[in-house]
């Protein structure tokens, strides 16, 4: 069966489909002009209308009767395909078993196991993205991230976000004077994972869809338990909740271009002098209500405004009262 591209025609086949309607149904071979050309082969390839070979003639074809034979096709070519997915278990089947039985985090005691040298908890990490692909959250204290990493950290968002989940990342920061750092934020941002900056003090964590964590066991970063007690899981989801309405968005697309991001209550000001609202300043800029809250007020000391009209109006560049 041919595949069909919805929509079938482009607005000029459509036309000339109601041009040869207009003149009786018949279009004359002779008669298709250069510009028709395309048109016609697209009404053609459609079924539309249907070429008398002896005569030389194009006829129109009811497009109800066109219309019931490509639904029966699709319909034909959809049961086939469901055919298809229906047996892709089983050829995975043997691989899967052996997934599942190889010693990794199921195996774990009192809802917590001990995983020791890097290398180990990245693969760990790997295979956390795979299992749990709706939510992934991450707080990255220290600042700038390791540069080698970055590329396989992109790599591992874009495809995470292809399969339809989302994340959250938190950095310190000095995260912001780490070229590496911004791009992959920059472009991270861009694929609809946000990341934000807190400059309060907070301990590294990866959260997997709200049931299972990897946290440090080890000052050095290198021992790693991983968690999936559910209280605790409650009380680190919690944590990171608000870790996360603490922090403040960056513009990390201006940073990655080497240009010089104001300051975040400026920001806040313009948006504000616009005429927005501060839950639209929120979401705009990625922060919290409160933290834009927060934000205005300082900007309220700073201007000696008593009211947000005197503030936005001042913002605007009239002077101070």
């Amino acid at each position: 069966m041919p595949e069909h591209d919805l929509p079938l025609l482009d607005d000029a086949a459509r036309e000339l489909y109601r041009t040869i309607l207009g003149e009786g149904g018949h279009l004359r071979l002779a008669d298709v002009t250069e510009q028709a050309a395309a048109p016609v082969a697209k009404l053609a390839d459609v079924g539309l209308i249907t070429l008398r070979v002896a005569d030389g003639i194009y006829s129109a074809v009811n497009p109800r009767a066109v219309s019931e034979r490509i639904g029966a096709e699709l319909r034909e070519e959809s049961a086939r395909l469901l055919t298809r997915a229906a047996a892709v278990p089983d050829l995975f089947d043997d691989l899967t078993q052996a997934y599942d039985a190889a010693p990794r985090r199921h195996d774990l005691a009192g809802g917590v196991r001990r995983i020791a040298g890097m290398e180990q908890i990245r693969h760990l990490v790997s295979q956390l993205i795979d299992d749990h692909p709706h939510e992934a959250w991450a707080a990255q204290p220290g600042g700038a991230r390791p540069p080698e990493h970055m590329k396989d950290a992109l790599a591992h968002t874009r495809r995470y976000v292809e399969r339809g989940g989302s994340m959250r990342t938190i950095y310190e920061p000095a995260a912001i004077h780490a070229p590496a750092t911004v791009d992959y934020a920059a472009k991270s941002t861009l694929l609809g994972c946000p990341v934000r900056v807190l400059a309060a003090g907070f301990d590294r964590i990866l959260i997997f869809d709200r049931t299972v964590a990897l946290i440090p066991a080890a000052p050095d970063n290198t021992v790693a338990a991983l968690v999936e007690d559910s209280a605790v899981m409650a009380f680190l989801v919690n944590a990171f909740e608000q870790h996360w309405q603490q922090a403040e968005g960056v513009n990390w697309a201006a940073l990655a271009e080497g240009s010089v991001e104001s300051p975040l209550h400026e920001q806040v000001g313009r948006l504000l002098a616009q005429g927005l609202t501060q839950r639209a300043i929120a979401t705009r800029l990625g922060l919290s209500e409160r933290t834009v809250a927060g934000h205005i007020a300082r900007l309220r000391e700073l201007y000696d405004a008593e009211t947000l009209f005197q503030l936005g109006w001042q913002m605007r560049g009239e002077p101070r009262a």
